[in-house]
């Protein structure tokens, strides 16, 4: 992904337009540059604390709330944790389930016992549901006071199988991802009945239908129902407008679910079932690597966590095709570092989730850390007065920005000052001397 930080300076003939600072302007999507908010990397465990004081053991699932505090499912602790935001800091707690035990009761706090717990999700109350996959339940955590009680809501702990039905007489086959739309109904991916499946209210039981895909029918094919086929679903993710899209992980594929009537379209958006790589490119001329984790913008973009290929992903409309683009990582470098795209790097991150105002927290799920994406500030480019004619252009960020020129602006015909990245160590600047004509700069992210 390349970020065009645009115009800035014309050097008319004759003279300079000398300007001491522009501010620049974005054209294409911002940046973001990663941090690492809880956890240590390579340092797991399941001890609650603040900022690299805490612990966890491989988070499998995340999801964000409206005051900015996220719930973690802590998948080898067998634990729901809360990350809280206090001033700068953020203050991990458990809030579900006990560290090193693993079991099926329903029970307030840490009396409540899970198994392997994989997604998690919360609706407009505040209720936490959790896709409980050893147990092949699905939970559901109500908040009481300071207080969370847990109730198995659909399946049988123990019980294996792909049966609809009404609470406890419905089965599931290691539920993964878990979303829930503004009705209070809970979409699950059923990863190895390769199904999706939709959790229902009425009332106070639960009823479970198979919404899309046929358990036992492991392929790619789009289509409407059972028609359609998935081969190991991981991630769900609601739109705006009731759209489900899934990480349909073992196809390197994202599939979206379109509501029709009573009937769930599927088709595929990005990727190519049976083709893992790390391209990014429109459609079906993109590739994944393994995706599992993906979320929904407020502005209908996707992001995904391309677990194999150790970096975040994002999928933006355009008209009729969705546009893939790398957010931070890089293709098979996996690591624990924090910077700006290609600086940050990722451990087989599993989870990700997004909220209002952009940000994107991320599970890094090896590196037992919770990472999170910030829109990077557009820098300035300053211009001053260069002895004895001419003028400097500087800017911060060595070995991020490449300044780039052109005569006009009516033309897409940008190069790089000089023909090469202009490299600089704390600040990047180049001496203009007069010159005929006009001459127009930007900045680019380095690829």
């Amino acid at each position: 992904m390349k970020k065009m930080i645009q115009l800035l300076i014309g050097l008319a003939a004759g003279g300079f337009l000398a300007l001491p600072s522009v501010r620049a302007q974005a054209s294409y999507t911002t940046p973001y540059t990663f941090i690492t908010i809880a956890g240590t990397a390579l340092g797991n465990g399941g001890r609650d604390g603040t900022n690299g004081a805490a612990q966890f053991y491989w988070p499998e699932g995340i999801t964000v709330d409206t005051n900015g505090n996220l719930y973690v499912v802590d998948n080898f602790e067998n634990t729901i944790r809360k990350v809280a935001p206090v001033g700068t800091n953020w203050v991990a707690t458990t809030i579900a389930g006990t560290t090193n035990n693993s079991g099926s009761a329903d029970g307030t706090n840490g009396a409540a016992w899970f198994n392997e717990p994989t997604g998690i999700a919360l609706d407009g109350s505040g209720n936490l549901y959790v896709a409980d996959g050893g147990n092949n339940t699905i939970r559901k955590l109500t908040p009481v006071g300071t207080n969370w009680v847990v109730t198995t809501i659909a399946g049988t702990a123990g019980n294996i199988g792909s049966a609809d039905g009404t609470n406890q007489a419905a089965s599931f086959y290691y539920p993964s991802g878990v979303a829930v739309d503004t009705n209070g109904n809970v979409f699950v991916a059923d990863a190895s009945n390769d199904t999706i499946r939709e959790v229902t209210p009425v009332g106070t039981n639960w009823v479970v239908t198979t919404i899309a895909g046929t358990a036992g029918v492991n392929s790619s094919g789009d289509g409407t129902n059972g028609a359609a086929q998935f081969s190991g679903p991981s991630g769900l993710a609601l739109d705006g407008a009731g759209n489900l899209y899934v990480a349909d992980t073992s196809n390197d594929t994202i599939r979206k679910l379109t509501p029709v009537g009573t009937n769930w379209v599927v088709t595929t958006i990005a990727g190519q079932a049976g083709n893992s790589s790390s391209a990014d490119g429109a459609g079906l001329g993109a590739r994944f690597n393994f995706p599992i984790g993906i979320a929904a913008d407020t502005n209908g973009s996707l992001y995904v966590a391309d677990t194999y290929n150790h970096t975040i992903r994002i999928i933006a409309p355009a008209g009729t095709n969705w546009v893939v683009s790398t957010l931070a990582g890089v293709p098979g470098s996996p690591g624990g570092s924090d910077g700006i795209i290609w600086q940050a790097l990722f451990n087989y991150p599993q989870c990700l989730t997004v909220d209002g105002t952009g940000r994107v927290f991320v599970g890094d799920t090896i590196n037992g850390t919770i990472r999170m994406g910030l829109l990077t500030p557009v820098p300035d480019l300053v211009i001053s007065p260069a002895v004895p004619d001419g003028v400097v252009v500087s800017w911060p960020g060595a070995d991020v920005f490449t300044l780039q020129t052109n005569a006009d602006l009516t033309t897409i015909n940008w190069v790089n000052y000089g023909g090469i990245p202009v490299a600089g160590n704390g600040t990047n600047s180049v001496t203009l001397a007069p010159a005929a004509g006009q001459l127009f700069f930007r900045l680019s992210i380095n690829p």
